[in-house]
């Protein structure tokens, strides 16, 4: 998602944010940052789906559910339980949020602040946030995920 924001000062800033595919590597996750392969996520999914068939296979035919004989809202339930695992996984995955000044040609220098958000909701409250920060005081606000960058 990108934006372009008038400052006070006059300055246009563009707002930009990418979703990251992988964690970014920071100090505070130095021990966290080897990544071992996904073959254990496959690993565990499909462990997942083999014991929620021989739950479904295993059951009686003289048990009584009360919602239905068929059987259809137990298999449902554990369709949403496999797919809950992948929708946070999506909705909390971590953003970079860059805001900069680009070239004026006026002599003014280039600004650039950059950071990290976590999650879809999140970013999108950050980035209308930055985008008043920079209406009323022409840059990002201290207080926020945007540090500047050299």
């Amino acid at each position: 998602m990108t934006r372009i924001v008038d400052g006070a000062d006059g300055r246009k800033w563009v707002i930009r944010s990418e979703m990251e595919w992988r964690q970014p590597a920071t100090d505070d996750d130095f021990e966290h940052d080897v990544s071992v392969g996904n073959l254990s996520a496959f690993v565990l999914l499909a462990l997942v789906v083999v014991l929620a068939v021989v739950l479904v296979v295993a059951i009686p035919d003289d048990v009584v559910a009360p919602w239905s004989s068929n059987m259809l809202w137990l298999g449902l339930l554990i369709v949403l339980a496999i797919l809950f695992f992948p929708a946070r996984w999506a909705l909390r995955r971590p953003w970079t949020v860059v805001a900069e000044t680009g070239n004026m040609g006026d002599g003014e220098p280039e600004e650039r602040w950059v950071g990290t958000v976590r999650g879809l909701f999140t970013v999108r409250q950050q980035v209308n946030r930055i985008t008043k920060d920079i209406q009323l005081d022409s840059q990002p606000g201290l207080e926020g995920p945007l540090q500047p960058v050299a």
